[in-house]
């Protein structure tokens, strides 16, 4: 043999070696064509949940879905904003429960002027009935206490509508409602994969 031969054998033993050793890919390791597009969600689940349960709206814009996320945070702005209202009136209407004002002083019927107590002040005849009664004070309690209750149905639902979403995130569906003259349509499109 030549040396040129020889090297060309070598040669073609050493690749046909390399070949042989080298793992084979197998049917099961191939990517699943169905799941090839479909990445992990950017959050998991849980953490979804805890983000929009502290911030209504935050695991929602983490899952891309910023118009649940937009609502549920202006449903936390306008809920804050009216709690505040609502415990300022529950303030004042405790403040001043019992007031009344004068209607009408007593008159000397010998001067025709307003009588006087004897501490020097004007003597009322009538008195008005209070504004701030007890049943409006427990009225306006109840009004704060349920814009409270909205404020954490809000939190609670925020969370479970990121958790779920967090779960659905490979559904291929997509819901829309779009306004008709005639009312309102819904549409769902799936895509096949």
């Amino acid at each position: 043999m030549r040396p040129s031969r020889l090297v060309r054998a070598i040669a073609l033993v050493v690749a046909l070696a390399a070949f042989a050793g080298a793992p084979r890919s197998l049917r099961a390791q191939q990517v699943d064509s169905v799941r090839a597009g479909i990445g992990a969600p950017p959050i998991s689940p849980r953490r979804a949940f805890l983000y929009s349960f502290l911030l209504p709206g935050a695991g929602q814009a983490k899952l891309d879905r910023a118009t649940a996320g937009g609502m549920f945070f202006l449903i936390e702005a306008v809920g804050l904003a009216l709690v505040h209202r609502s415990a300022e009136d529950l303030r004042i209407a405790r403040t001043f429960a019992g007031d009344s004002m004068p209607l009408r002083y007593a008159i000397d019927p010998v001067t025709g002027r307003p009588a006087r107590t004897t501490t020097g002040g004007l003597q009322v005849a009538e008195w008005s009935a209070p504004r701030y009664s007890e049943d409006y004070v427990r009225a306006r309690r109840l009004h704060y206490e349920d814009w409270f209750a909205v404020l954490v149905f809000n939190h609670l639902f925020a969370g479970a509508d990121a958790f779920v979403a967090a779960q659905l995130w490979d559904l291929p569906i997509r819901i829309g409602a779009t306004p008709t003259a005639t009312g309102a349509r819904i549409s769902a499109r799936f895509r096949r994969r």
